[in-house]
């Protein structure tokens, strides 16, 4: 399809003004509310015809969060867009000073398949209340959920305001020609060079939501039945397939034994069966193949087992796994989780400071030490002491990675800064000015100039 012709109707209605209106922005985030609870129905049908994911999953990990941040908006937004008053210097006395919350223009958001809904519309959230046009590309992958995003949205809004386009990478590819106001990306590092590329042709501002090696903790202070709980709930939701999982498990060798029991006792406690519909299936074959192709099966502690017809793969938990393992080397982003021991807490934090920085950390401890340490030393993009992913859930956290884990944050006031350009704006008085700025200069200027600035 060509693009261009959507680009170019978006920007002109940007032009109009009409979108930097708070109350047609807040009518926008009403309108999208109504159409997602009118049609909460085919949302759960559609994602479980991609991910045989059920009811409560789905509200939970995706409605959930995207009805928050609407209401977030709803309730927040007049005091976010007015300009901000901030202290203006002696230097620039009488006057007064102020930033402004511009909207960029056109944005494109591109979301990922793992959490189609939330991943997607958040950020068109984000977009909508800072003003914006926006086009978005829904992942290809659950096409179920591509294909209703694309009614819903298509059929409700105008396309010159905002646009879901179908389709996969040469969809993509032509939509990364164009030259938006910004770009927001959400998927893998690998991918996220290629956007971030196209993006600098054309000099456009990023957003990369990105993912790595999440790394969780587990020290001999910690309470091991609330950090295993904890961590098979954070590490098996949607089988894996969390950009923010623990990626893999650090556990202090003295609590190793007892952490990886208990883990097992919830996982059995649990129905992960093939089929539970609280325990999603692998995205794709090739995604199956790709994670069945990680596990050494001489070091299966738990699971292991899988069906290619259904795409499932049991929670399996692999021990004395060494950090040169196929599974050390990539993001897993599935049900697999590799554990390591260790004696020296400092030395492992050193071993995580050495590697890409993650998008996530998480710590299960009781010592205030242990928890100063990790938080002073270990860059990452955000985490969870005693607990895991749920900071991601808060509108008043920013959510974003570091490093290889991406760029920029979203989430609340975050995501609105995000979209939104701060034009600082210095307003003087036509009186009271001293002349010392402006030529003939002298000594008794500079020394005036030198006492005020």
């Amino acid at each position: 399809m060509e693009f261009n012709h959507i680009f170019q109707s978006q920007k002109d209605f940007f032009n109009t003004h009409q979108t930097k209106d708070v109350a047609f922005r807040k009518r926008t985030l009403k309108k999208l509310k109504t159409i997602l609870k009118e049609n909460e129905g085919r949302f759960y049908e559609a994602i479980y015809k991609d991910f045989r994911k059920d009811r409560f999953d789905t509200f939970l990990t995706e409605l959930s969060l995207i009805y928050n941040e609407i209401d977030f908006f709803l309730k927040n937004l007049q005091k976010l867009s007015k300009p901000k008053k901030v202290k203006t210097p002696l230097s620039l006395l009488p006057g007064k000073s102020h930033i402004y919350y511009d909207p960029l223009g056109v944005t494109l958001v591109i979301g990922a398949w793992n959490y189609p809904y939330s991943l997607t519309l958040i950020p068109l959230i984000s977009s909508i209340a800072a003003g914006n046009t926006c086009v978005v590309k829904p992942s290809e992958l659950p096409e179920n959920t591509m294909h209703l995003l694309s009614e819903l949205i298509n059929t409700n809004f105008p396309s010159d305001y905002i646009y879901v386009a179908e389709g996969g990478i040469p969809e993509t590819t032509e939509l990364l020609t164009l030259r938006y106001d910004k770009i927001f990306f959400t998927g893998s590092p690998k991918v996220g060079k290629i956007v971030y590329e196209a993006a600098a042709k054309n000099l456009v501002p990023v957003v990369l939501e990105l993912g790595g090696k999440s790394p969780a903790l587990v020290t001999r202070t910690a309470d091991l039945e609330v950090a295993a709980k904890r961590l098979v709930w954070g590490k098996f939701l949607n089988s894996g397939q969390t950009c923010i999982a623990p990626d893999y498990l650090l556990a202090e060798e003295s609590v190793k034994p007892e952490l990886l029991r208990l883990m097992k006792e919830k996982l059995d406690e649990i129905n992960y069966s093939d089929g539970a519909g609280h325990y999603a299936s692998i995205i794709n074959k090739r995604n199956f193949d790709r994670v069945l192709g990680l596990v050494d099966k001489s070091s299966i502690y738990y699971g292991g087992r899988s069906n290619e017809q259904t795409l499932y793969i049991e929670p399996t938990i692999l021990d004395n796994v060494s950090w040169d393992d196929a599974v050390m080397q990539e993001e897993i982003f599935g049900p697999v989780f590799p554990v390591i021991g260790f004696s020296n807490y400092d030395e492992i934090l050193q071993k995580i400071i050495e590697g890409e920085k993650p998008l996530a950390a998480y710590l299960f401890t009781k010592d205030n030490t242990e928890k100063k340490k990790l938080l002073d030393f270990v860059s990452f993009g955000g985490g969870c002491i005693n607990d895991s992913l749920m900071h991601i859930t808060s509108d008043y956290l920013p959510f974003g990675g570091i490093g290889n884990s991406g760029i920029g944050s979203y989430h609340g006031e975050y995501g609105f800064l995000a979209f939104s350009h701060q034009k600082s704006v210095v307003e003087k008085t036509p009186w009271g000015e001293p002349d010392w700025k402006y030529p003939p200069y002298s000594d008794k200027k500079l020394k005036w100039i030198k006492r005020v600035m």
